[in-house]
């Protein structure tokens, strides 16, 4: 794999998940890119359920995992090996060990991109993923209000210290529409402000719709329907990834 990417945010519930499957299928429709999409989030994984697939993993001959391959993209998950209904308790350093299986054990054979969807916290998974891979760098999601903006602040504050650059912020719920006006429910800009006072990219706004919702809950993503007038967020959002990216990378 060429590249690999963190999407985080220190925060629980504003849409990491979302952002990171929709970008890594807008990406693989991007110059036909090879994208893969892992899963690093192991307590409260639902890359399978936003993806439709309910099968087990198979194995190769190699003893090696075999990816997922939907809407375009390779993907993996402790939650296609677990029912969905059951709880994993464990420890951190179990945790961080099952995160480096999905990495070395699965044959992702050749990527463009690697996306890993990162749990909530700065803690032992993330950690783990910084010190044992070489990240490119890290999104930041969040939605707007303060509330979210403060865990934000600390896990820009982690990939700082073990030195992930950070390629933007993304705004995601940052306004409902309803008769052409917008209405800001999160407050308005938080994260655009954010990212201006730490000197970073904002990459994308991301509105509430309700199609966003519904293609979650039906295991098509909205990005599938390049489309989608709703899609359009994604995509613009994924042409604004490669083209910062590309000035780390010269």
């Amino acid at each position: 794999m060429k590249k690999i990417i963190l999407v985080g945010s220190g925060k629980g519930g504003v849409g990491k998940s979302t952002v990171s499957v929709n970008l890594s299928i807008a990406l693989s429709q991007i110059k036909k890119l090879k994208i893969g999409l892992l899963d690093a989030d192991i307590y409260g994984p639902s890359i399978p359920k936003m993806l439709g697939i309910i099968e087990k993993p198979k194995v190769n001959e190699s003893k090696k995992i075999i990816p997922y391959e939907k809407f375009g993209i390779k993907s993996m998950s402790i939650g296609n090996m677990i029912p969905s209904d059951n709880a994993i308790i464990w420890r951190g350093a179990m945790a961080s060990s099952a995160i480096k299986q999905l990495f070395n054990d699965v044959d992702w054979g050749e990527l463009d991109y690697l996306i890993v969807d990162l749990p909530p916290g700065t803690g032992d998974i993330q950690l783990s993923l910084c010190q044992n891979f070489s990240i490119d760098g890290a999104i930041i999601v969040s939605t707007p209000q303060e509330i979210s903006l403060i865990d934000v602040r600390k896990a820009i504050n982690m990939f700082k210290r073990v030195k992930v650059p950070i390629v933007g912020l993304v705004q995601n719920m940052s306004y409902f529409e309803k008769n052409d006006e917008k209405n800001y429910i999160f407050g308005k800009n938080g994260v655009s402000k954010e990212a201006k006072a730490q000197s970073l990219e904002l990459l994308g706004e991301i509105p509430i719709k309700e199609n966003i919702s519904e293609s979650c809950e039906s295991g098509i993503p909205i990005s599938v329907k390049k489309k989608s007038e709703t899609s359009k967020f994604f995509f613009d959002l994924a042409h604004n990834f490669l083209g910062i990216l590309s000035k780390f990378t010269k």
